[in-house]
């Protein structure tokens, strides 16, 4: 007999915001909030979910909604799913539950997505300091390739995921994260450096009752209230897995979770079409709405035989993921070293941070003698399917990391053409004949895109 279609469990109307939603959303990780639905071991099933902001970026050519958005929304998640066995009995703390994503992709209607920098004074990104001021761009979907009209010559498969699959803490978990968070945002601020550029975002996002979502916790209520001040932020990863934003986590992907509440209570959001290895531009994947197709398994007393704790307590683990069979297949890369000194000169003592903001920056310097902007380079090295490496973490005092770009995302034709041509003009020294070129080139490119797109 044929399987059965997935039965849907949570529906999303992306013509609504998150809080009108008929099965409710949630935005903050507590043990309390309570479950929307349950769902059986083996089980295959359907959760659908709005993008990280809630619909709040726009399909169009400003930045303005980046610019100003507040991040105390983020992220909007579907869930939580209590998790049975086929007994109906639960899955109970020290289990492991197994989550195979068996399909996903854009909801139907929705195929588009965006790719952003924060600006600086919004909190900014890995590399501020280069560029502090808001960008954003567009992608289409066309089947599973995406293509941007803000960033040209571009086109490549995506890598779909979610970027944010988790289980609800225990309160004793929650209380560990909100004591150790809280005593980093303590920390004065005022020397603290990441790559030698002063800090911009908080050290922690502690918790607030500012947008808070509680899911069908009513807000304002005195349960609400209480919950709010003590629900923690989904911005980090931490032991229940939550926003690990792996690129590779997509068709055919086994994500172990430990279990620290009866039934699970499963979340998953932050969808991404495409991601880049380091997300570098923070607000850096192909965020999107989606739907993921999955079932999960209870692997009864896992934690204790498959977790090892690396902490204090046996609270202390983290997911193990098993990465799917399907992803693009690429043969030709173009790979960017960086090592631990940084644009002033300064040597570091094996910081695998700067060694890869070095790859990262020495990519886009490359890509920008092809035409590009530096800012249109960032973007893409964000969600493009780019692989980075710490290749060397032992050599003192220079850590070593890589950026692969595959070179087939690259409209291949019109680049070898200009590229060519550049070449050999600026070697000629003939800069008027550039420019000329350099209009030859655009119109070719057009004409080039138009017999794609025909």
């Amino acid at each position: 007999m044929a399987p059965s279609t997935p039965r849907v469990v949570v529906g999303i109307d992306v013509k609504k915001r998150p809080w009108e939603q008929l099965v409710p959303l949630h935005n903050r990780w507590h043990p309390d909030i309570p479950p929307v639905a349950d769902v059986k071991e083996g089980e295959l099933v359907r959760v659908e979910m709005v993008d990280w902001t809630g619909g709040r970026v726009g399909d169009n050519n400003s930045a303005e909604d980046i610019k100003s958005l507040d991040l105390t929304i983020t992220h909007y998640l579907t869930g939580p799913l209590r998790v049975l066995d086929t007994d109906g009995k639960p899955a109970q703390p020290g289990d492991l539950l197994a989550v195979e994503i068996c399909n996903l992709g854009p909801l139907p209607g929705d195929e588009w997505g965006y790719t952003g920098t924060f600006d600086r004074e919004n909190g900014g990104g890995f590399l501020t300091d280069h560029f502090p001021c808001a960008t954003k761009a567009i992608w289409y979907f066309e089947g599973i390739y995406a293509y941007s009209p803000n960033i040209p010559g571009v086109r490549f498969p995506g890598l779909t995921h979610p970027g944010i699959i988790g289980t609800a803490p225990s309160h004793d978990l929650l209380n560990i994260w909100n004591e150790r968070e809280r005593k980093l945002a303590e920390t004065d601020t005022g020397f603290l450096k990441l790559c030698e550029v002063v800090h911009q975002r908080p050290l922690a996002s502690l918790p607030t009752p500012k947008n808070c979502l509680l899911g069908k916790i009513k807000e304002g209520s005195p349960e609400w209230q209480k919950m709010a001040n003590e629900a923690a932020r989904t911005i980090p990863g931490r032991e229940n897995g939550g926003n690990c934003d792996i690129k590779n986590l997509s068709r055919g992907s086994k994500v172990y979770l430990p279990v620290f509440v009866e039934g699970a209570n499963l979340s998953t959001g932050d969808m991404h079409f495409s991601q880049g290895d380091g997300e570098v531009s923070f607000c850096g994947a192909i965020e999107m709405s989606g739907f993921l197709e999955l079932k999960c398994e209870i692997i009864r007393g896992g934690m204790k035989e498959y977790l090892t704790p690396m902490g204090p307590t046996p609270l202390h683990v983290n997911p193990i993921f098993e990465i799917g069979p399907v992803e693009p297949r690429f043969s030709e890369w173009l790979v960017f070293e960086g090592i631990s000194v940084d644009e002033a000169g300064q040597q570091h003592y094996l910081d695998a941070t700067v060694a890869y903001k070095r790859a990262v920056l020495n990519a886009i310097d490359y890509l920008s003698s092809f035409g590009y902007s530096k800012e249109q380079s960032y973007i893409l090295l964000s969600c493009c399917p780019c692989e980075g490496r710490i290749s060397g973490i032992v050599d003192s005092p220079n850590a070593v990391a890589t950026l692969a770009i595959p070179t087939a995302i690259f409209d291949q034709l019109s680049c070898i053409i200009y590229a060519s041509i550049i070449v050999y003009f600026i070697q000629c020294q003939k800069v008027i004949s550039v420019c000329i070129f350099s209009i030859l080139f655009c119109c070719l490119f057009i004409f080039h895109k138009l017999g794609h797109k025909a």
